[in-house]
């Protein structure tokens, strides 16, 4: 047992305490965002804002060129 081990399991320790109470704050706040881009896109036209451009490539999980308008369609419904 040397003081690295310590040290070593000691932070793990703390990241996963961290994990579980953040985890659920992450939760949350990923549900607003998703609200909060829903709105922007059905307001907004392409060629969307580069932060709903990342949003959308995120859900539909392509990149952002290759997303088309009956993509996004379907997303929002």
């Amino acid at each position: 047992m040397g003081a690295r081990r310590i040290r070593r399991d000691q932070r793990n320790a703390d990241q996963a305490e961290s994990r579980l109470l953040n985890g659920e704050r992450k939760v949350e706040e990923r549900a607003r965002r998703d609200k909060r881009m829903r709105a922007l896109v059905k307001k907004a036209k392409p060629p969307y804002t580069p932060a709903i451009q990342s949003w959308l490539s995120m859900k539909l999980n392509k990149p952002s060129r290759l997303i088309t308008a009956e993509e996004v369609a379907t997303l929002l419904k």
